[in-house]
C-alpha cells in the first residue's frame, strides 16, 4: 500500500480563512479501490474540496498515453504480456509496472513515466486539441484547476472541469489561415512578375555591359592614339624651341634677367646694412650726452639729423607752435625731394615698386615669353587653308584630320620644305593636348559606366541585396510614405529614409539602406532575413545618436508603409507589406498547420 499527501496550491489555500489548513491523503493500491483520508483544522471549508476527492480517481485511471505527444506514442507500450506488464523509462534507467505510468507518482528519473499528470517535475504534457493544434504546457498546469488556454480541448484537467473549444477555435483558426494562404497566393503571383522582371534586367545589364566594353576598348585606343600624338608634337616643339633659344635676342634676355638679379640681390644687401646703420645713429642720438662736448659725436648726431628729416634731440618736447613750424618747413623741403623724384628718368620704378613688383619681374617664364614673341612678328595676315580646315571639319572626323596633318607637316620640315614655327608648334601641341584631355575624359566617363553596371549585375541576384530570385530589383528606388500628423515618413526602398515635417521645415535623414536582418542565427537569404531592412548613419538627433530605421515587413499584396514608431529617441520602427515577401505555397510552409 501506498500513501501519497496531496497539498493543496497557493492560489486555492488563499481562499481559505488563515486559521484553516486541509490534508488530504490519498490512499493508492493498484489493486484495491482508492480511499481517502480528510483531516482539517480550523472552521473553514472550501467548495474544491469535492472536486479535488473526485479527481483522483480520475488520476488512477488515467491512460499510460494520455499527455504524450504523436512522436513518441510508438514508446508507451508494455514490454511484456500477462497480468503485470512491464515499462521501461526512456531513459533506460528502470523498468516498472505498466499500471505505474500515470499513476500520478513519479518513478523514473527522467520523469517519464508521468506524461500526464503533474507528478514528476520540468516535463511537458501535451494537449492533442483534436480539431485544432496540438500544443505542449509546463506538467506542473496539468490537474491545477485553472484551464489553459493552450488546451482548447480541456484534457490538462479532469474531464467535465474545462469545455473543449476546439471546434469554434480550430474552425476561426482555419478561416484566418485560408485568409493567410489566399493572400499569399495572391501576393506569390505578382512576385512571380518581379522575377521576370530580374531576369529582363539581367538581360538588359549584359547587353549593356557588352556595349560598355566594346567602347571602353574603342575609348581606349584613341587614348592611346591622341597620347602618342602628344609626345611627338611636344618632341617637335621642343626641338623648335631650344632653335629659338640661341637667337641673341633670347641670349640678350637672358643676360638681362641675370643681371636684375644680381642687382636685386645686391640692393637687399646694402638695403639690411642701411636698416642697421640707421639703427645705430638712432641709438647714439637718443643716448649720447650733449655735455662732453665731443664735436664728433655733435656733428654725427646733427648730420644724421639732417639726412634723415629729424629734428633736433634737444628741441623735441618744445610749444606746440614751433613743432608745427618745423615741420611747415620740413614738407617743403620734402616737396622739393619728390619733384626731383618726378622729374627723373623717365619710367624709373619708385621703391615701393621695386618691392611690389621686382619678384614678378624675375619669375617671368621667357620660354613662353619667346614663343609669344615669335608668334607675333611671324604670324601671317591670313591663314592658311590647311590649318583653317579645322573649322569645316566634322568633330568625329577632327581626330583622323589632326593626325594626318601632324604627320603631313613633320615630313614636310624633315625635307625643308617648310621651316619650323615655335608659334604653330605650340598651338599644335595646346590642340593635341586638348583632344587628349578630352578622350580621357570621355574614356573615364565610359569606363564608370561600364563598372556600374557590373556593380548592378553582382547585386541583382545576390541575398544580401536584391535576394537569390531577384524579387527585390523591382523595388529597387520605390519610395513609400506614411502620414501621421506632424510629420510624413517616407522610405526609398534600398535608398534613404527621411522624416518629413507637414508645416513647413527641413527634413531629416533617418539613415541609408545598410543590410537586412544579419542578426546571429538567421541565415542569410531566409525568409527571416528579408523580413527586416536596416537604414542607418542618419542624421544625428539634437544631443543624441544618429537618426536608424529598422523596415519589418511581411508578405502583402501592395508595397505599403503601414505604422510609424519611434521605439528610442531617434530609433524608429517602420512596418509594412510587399508581395517580395510572398513564398509560394510550397515554399517555407509552417510545419504547425497541422489540422
Amino acid at each position: 500500500m501506498m500513501i501519497t499527501t496531496i497539498t493543496l496550491p497557493e492560489s486555492r489555500r488563499a481562499a481559505t480563512t488563515p486559521a484553516s489548513r486541509l490534508l488530504v491523503t490519498r490512499r493508492l493500491s493498484h489493486h484495491r479501490p482508492t480511499s481517502y483520508r480528510i483531516g482539517h483544522e480550523g472552521h473553514g471549508m472550501i467548495p474544491w474540496i469535492l472536486t479535488a476527492l473526485a479527481m483522483s480517481p480520475a488520476l488512477a485511471a488515467l491512460d499510460q498515453t494520455h499527455g504524450v505527444p504523436p512522436d513518441l506514442l510508438s514508446k508507451y507500450v508494455p514490454l511484456t504480456s500477462g497480468m503485470n506488464p512491464t515499462w521501461r523509462c526512456l531513459d533506460g534507467s528502470k523498468e516498472i509496472k505498466w499500471s505505474a505510468v500515470n499513476d500520478d507518482y513519479c518513478d523514473c528519473r527522467d520523469g517519464s513515466d508521468e506524461p500526464g499528470t503533474g507528478a514528476c517535475p520540468n516535463t511537458r504534457f501535451y494537449c492533442k486539441n483534436k480539431g485544432h493544434i496540438g500544443a505542449y504546457i509546463m506538467s506542473s498546469r496539468v490537474h491545477d484547476g485553472l484551464c489553459e488556454t493552450a488546451c482548447c480541448d480541456g484534457s490538462d484537467e479532469t474531464p467535465g472541469v474545462c469545455k473543449n473549444n476546439c471546434k469554434e477555435i480550430g474552425n476561426k483558426y482555419k478561416a484566418e489561415l485560408e485568409a493567410k494562404r489566399r493572400l499569399r497566393k495572391t501576393g506569390s503571383k505578382i512576385r512571380s512578375t518581379y522575377i521576370a522582371f530580374a531576369q529582363k534586367e539581367k538581360a538588359r545589364i549584359e547587353g549593356e555591359i557588352a556595349a560598355a566594353a566594346l567602347k571602353v576598348a574603342l575609348e581606349q585606343r584613341e587614348v592611346d592614339r591622341l597620347r602618342d600624338l602628344v609626345e611627338r608634337t611636344e618632341s617637335l616643339s621642343s626641338a623648335a624651341l631650344e632653335r629659338k633659344k640661341q637667337s641673341p635676342f633670347y641670349q640678350n634676355l637672358l643676360k638681362h634677367h641675370d643681371a636684375l638679379k644680381s642687382l636685386k640681390k645686391e640692393y637687399e644687401k646694402r638695403m639690411q646694412r642701411l636698416k642697421a646703420l640707421e639703427d645705430i645713429l638712432d641709438a647714439l642720438r637718443t643716448g649720447y650726452n650733449p655735455n662732453y662736448q665731443d664735436m664728433a659725436v655733435l656733428n654725427a648726431v646733427r648730420g644724421w639729423e639732417y639726412h634723415a628729416g629729424l629734428p633736433h634731440i634737444n628741441d623735441v618736447g618744445k610749444e606746440q607752435s614751433e613743432d608745427s613750424s618745423a615741420e611747415e618747413g620740413s614738407d617743403d623741403v620734402d616737396t622739393g625731394d619728390d619733384a626731383l623724384v618726378e622729374t627723373g628718368e623717365v619710367g624709373a620704378w619708385t621703391p615701393e615698386e621695386l618691392e611690389r613688383d621686382l619678384d614678378g619681374l624675375l619669375n617671368t617664364d621667357y620660354d613662353s615669353l619667346l614663343l609669344e614673341h615669335e608668334k607675333h612678328i611671324g604670324a601671317p595676315t591670313t591663314e592658311s587653308l590647311l590649318f583653317n580646315l579645322t573649322a569645316y571639319i566634322p568633330d568625329s572626323l577632327l581626330p583622323q584630320y589632326e593626325s594626318f596633318r601632324s604627320n603631313l607637316l613633320t615630313w614636310l620640315r624633315t625635307f625643308g620644305v617648310i621651316t619650323a614655327s615655335a608659334g604653330g608648334d605650340a598651338a599644335d601641341t595646346t590642340r593635341a593636348k586638348q583632344a587628349l584631355t578630352n578622350a580621357e575624359q570621355s574614356l573615364g566617363t565610359v569606363t564608370k559606366a561600364k563598372s556600374n553596371l557590373e556593380q548592378d549585375l553582382s547585386r541583382l541576384f545576390s541575398p544580401e541585396w536584391f535576394g537569390r530570385e531577384g524579387e527585390f530589383k523591382k523595388l529597387d528606388g520605390t519610395c513609400l510614405e506614411k502620414n501621421t500628423g506632424d510629420y510624413t515618413y517616407e522610405v526609398c526602398l534600398f535608398g534613404e529614409a527621411k522624416q518629413k515635417p507637414n508645416n513647413g521645415g527641413a527634413a531629416f535623414s533617418l539613415g541609408r539602406f545598410g543590410h537586412w536582418n544579419n542578426e546571429n542565427g538567421i541565415p542569410v537569404g531566409s525568409p527571416e532575413y528579408y523580413s527586416k531592412m536596416f537604414y542607418t548613419n542618419g542624421a544625428k538627433c539634437w544631443n543624441g545618436p544618429q537618426r536608424n530605421v529598422v523596415l519589418v515587413w511581411t508578405c502583402g499584396t501592395e508595397n505599403a508603409l503601414l505604422s510609424v514608431q519611434e521605439l528610442e529617441k531617434c530609433e524608429y520602427q517602420f512596418t509594412g507589406t510587399s508581395p517580395a515577401l510572398c513564398l509560394p505555397l510550397g515554399a517555407g510552409a509552417s510545419s504547425r498547420d497541422e489540422l
